[in-house]
């Protein structure tokens, strides 16, 4: 049985969910921040939510922004990034970059996934999250103004 994502309760337990992985994944990866935003600042559940993370320096601004969902958890600096949309266009960036380096058998300087081994099957799903992103970030019709 597949949940009904239009249903608000489903949708939210569903974004609760997601900050909670976004909280452990930040910890695990010791930024140092703020506060998690309360709600995604875009999402469509059940694919992909881009979260506000405030700064811990600045508090009160982002400082960070943070992606989750059927997606790899991520995170990002907000110092030249201002929007989600922006996020999202940076994430299917670099997510373009990683995937094409392990699929063509080359480690990334700073970011690691699996191991050699897998990177054909890790690369290969990780190129299909970045287009989706990418086609997400240039659909007019999904953000609101």
């Amino acid at each position: 049985m597949t949940d009904d994502f239009e249903n608000p309760e489903i949708e939210e337990r569903w974004c609760t969910e997601q900050r909670s992985e976004v909280q452990d994944y930040l910890l695990g990866q010791n930024v140092d921040y703020g506060e998690i935003g309360e709600w995604p600042a875009w999402h469509v559940a059940p694919m992909v939510a881009i979260w506000a993370i405030e700064s811990k320096v600045n508090p009160g601004w982002v400082g960070w922004w943070a992606i989750s969902g059927d997606v790899p958890t991520d995170y990002i600096s907000a110092e030249k990034v201002k929007n989600p949309r922006e996020a999202m266009r940076v994430f299917a960036k670099v997510w373009a970059e990683v995937s094409g380096g392990m699929l063509r058998g080359e480690s990334h300087p700073t970011i690691k996934i699996g191991n050699p081994e897998n990177w054909p099957e890790l690369g290969n799903l990780l190129k299909r999250r970045s287009d989706l992103l990418a086609q997400f970030a240039e659909d007019d019709s999904v953000w609101e103004e």
